[in-house]
């Protein structure tokens, strides 16, 4: 099993060059970016609003949150919002974008399973990860055992990754004709390792991104993921396959994201 101190080591430092910048150059000043969550929180959420429930009074974490736009959009929705991440640029944008949009957030500056006790409560309604993050793992055990620690009985997890069939699979290149060629180029069940760019890193100039350290991750298969989340003791509800969203027609019959939901049992 590889070491996942050096895995997290190596991330963090992946994810504190320039990221307050590249957050700037994506969504525009702060004052910008907030005043677009605030017009509508929930639209910020998409489809995982749906899964949540009223947020009205609820307490909710988002692991390995980044700039906080999700949690700031729940916290506007009337939930109690703390982020978890690793990288101390994200949290400087993410506290001055929940300032701007005029709600409280926790950030705790963080490697997610490093976090300290006092935060492991035990009486958060609900837990978000989402966007791409099961990656930075090289082992989901401990992952799923946080999350049960974080959630009050009859807490939910969502979960929202990108699919491994995209992930691990499928190389897609070009298009001509509204026609993308894919190619099965990958192992479904590779285990390995890998070096990647840092995902921030295509909002900075080019001369910026040859220069960044390189992020380190470990992709999952859809089964390792399930089973995962089964063991830790919570209760599977959906896992929904969801195809590429975007507006072009030539990826629609491949999974691009999936989404887990999955509750504490009520009691033990």
């Amino acid at each position: 099993m590889p070491d996942q101190k050096e895995h997290s080591s190596a991330n963090e430092k992946a994810w504190n060059n320039s990221t307050y910048e590249a957050w700037i150059s994506r969504f525009g000043s702060v004052e910008q970016a907030a005043a677009r969550i605030k017009a509508n929180p929930a639209a910020r959420l998409k489809g995982l609003y749906g899964y949540m429930g009223d947020l009205k009074g609820k307490k909710a974490a988002n692991l390995l949150g980044s700039h906080g736009s999700k949690a700031i959009a729940m916290a506007l929705l009337g939930a109690d919002s703390t982020v978890v991440d690793i990288s101390e640029q994200n949290a400087r944008f993410a506290r001055e974008l929940a300032c701007e949009a005029g709600v409280p957030l926790h950030y705790v500056v963080s490697d997610v399973l490093e976090l300290p006790r006092e935060e492991i409560s035990g009486d958060y309604d609900l837990v978000l990860m989402e966007g791409g993050i099961l990656h930075y793992f090289t082992d989901l055990e401990p992952l799923m055992k946080l999350v049960g620690g974080l959630l009050k009985p009859g807490g939910r997890l969502v979960l929202q990754d990108f699919h491994p069939v995209t992930m691990k699979l499928i190389t897609s290149r070009g298009t001509t004709a509204n026609i993308r060629k894919h190619k099965v180029t990958g192992d479904y069940f590779d285990t390995s390792i890998k070096e990647v760019d840092v995902a921030y890193g295509k909002f900075l100039p080019e001369e910026e991104q040859a220069v960044l350290p390189k992020a380190k991750v470990r992709y999952w298969n859809l089964g390792e993921v399930v089973t995962a989340a089964a063991q830790s003791g919570l209760i599977i509800r959906h896992l929904v396959e969801e195809p590429n969203q975007s507006s072009e027609v030539f990826d629609k019959g491949i999974p691009k994201m999936f989404t887990l939901v999955a509750d504490k049992p009520a009691t033990l």
